[in-house]
């Protein structure tokens, strides 16, 4: 599955983040929701959780969810045409 997202944040950059099982795993399990419903149930909450916890699981924050939300303007589907 390609999964990516990305990261605008309040100082002006912009990151894409790939997502995988460990984020997949972790959304599903803060959710209840399966990641094969995720279009159809979309919320920003779930975007932006999921751009956390990739950027954390990659080391580029250390901060929890809600700290890290300050400093984030918007998580979006990134755009995989190439």
């Amino acid at each position: 599955m390609d999964f990516r997202l990305e990261v605008k944040y309040i100082d002006g950059t912009t990151k894409t983040v790939v997502g995988m099982a460990a984020d997949f795993v972790a959304f599903e399990t803060k959710f209840d929701l399966s990641m094969a419903r995720l279009e159809k149930e979309i919320r920003l909450t779930h975007l932006f959780f999921l751009g956390w916890h990739i950027e954390k699981r990659t080391g580029n924050t250390k901060l929890d969810f809600e700290p890290w939300l300050e400093l984030v303007e918007m998580v979006q589907a990134a755009d995989t045409k190439k």
